[in-house]
């Protein structure tokens, strides 16, 4: 594990103080808790514009398989897109 010298001012400290009171957990617990949750709500945040990003590219829906694979194969015979 790496060391981390974290500066508070007293009003953080306090905060942090009453949430290792509320949580029985040491500092270093808390903190690191407050870090994995914090870290969670990024990756959310990622994922739901990922989707929005996916949504606004407007691809339509691929074709039923029976007739994707004649279209493949049409493609792929001789005079295809090849």
């Amino acid at each position: 594990m790496a060391r981390l010298d974290v500066r508070l001012d007293a009003e953080r400290r306090r905060r942090l103080d009453e949430l290792v009171a509320q949580r029985s957990m040491s500092i270093s617990e808390v903190v690191r808790h407050l870090i994995d949750d914090a870290y969670e709500d990024v990756m959310l945040e990622r994922r739901r514009q990922a989707v929005e990003h996916l949504v606004s590219l407007e691809v339509e829906d691929p074709p039923d398989p029976a007739t994707l694979s004649r279209e493949l194969e049409a493609a792929h015979e001789p005079g295809g897109l090849y």
